[in-house]
């Protein structure tokens, strides 16, 4: 049987997509969670096979709860997502992601990506991976990403300094060389450019 963990903060997507799985005679859908932390805890707690996880979700997202997991435990993770930027899909691979798909896809082809990642295996949605090698490079450091990341719920300039461990001059230093990279004129229209093309 292959071991699986659900998280999304969709509670009757998670509900049905947890029902249908649980018709395939090989998977077996050990926890279903409502939150990146949720995910993280459980996952740790049950080392299941396979993390299949929502890209937008409060707190963590699929992504980041991917980075933690697979760091800890010998887990492979697949992430789910509407909107399935090109962005978004670099900085998955990155952070250790098995698979990559949208949404819309039927929950039989959710249950063949599952088996797939499970043996070894990696699959990337066949769209998302033609229009991620057509985008846009993004110009921005790892640091000024950083940046953008802590504060794109509105947060101080303190706040983000003490958040990245840096001084606010230093975050005013990187807001400035954002702002000028993506020609934009305030941070709030920065992370949304940024968070559109699937940096952030």
């Amino acid at each position: 049987m292959i071991r699986v963990l659900l998280a999304d903060d969709e509670a009757m997507i998670r509900s049905a997509l947890a029902a249908l799985l649980r018709l395939e005679p090989d998977i077996e859908v050990v926890a279903e969670c409502a939150d990146g932390e949720e995910a993280v805890a459980e996952a740790l707690r049950l080392s299941p096979d396979v993390c299949l996880l929502d890209l937008e979700m409060p707190g963590l997202d699929g992504v980041e709860v991917a980075a933690r997991v697979t760091r800890a435990i010998a887990t492979r993770c697949i992430v789910v997502t509407r909107h399935a930027r090109p962005g978004v899909l670099r900085r998955a691979l990155a952070s250790g992601v098995s698979g990559f798909l949208p949404k819309s896809r039927g929950a039989d082809e959710v249950a063949e990506v599952i088996r797939r990642v499970a043996a070894g295996g990696r699959y990337v949605d066949p769209e998302v991976a033609a229009d991620a090698l057509s985008d846009e490079r993004c110009p921005l450091t790892d640091r000024e990403l950083d940046v953008l990341r802590a504060g794109r719920r509105g947060e101080t300039t303190g706040q983000i300094a003490r958040s990245l461990s840096l001084a606010p001059g230093t975050i005013r230093n990187h807001v400035s060389a954002i702002l000028s990279k993506l020609a934009v004129s305030t941070r709030q229209q920065a992370v949304l450019f940024a968070e559109e093309r699937g940096w952030i």
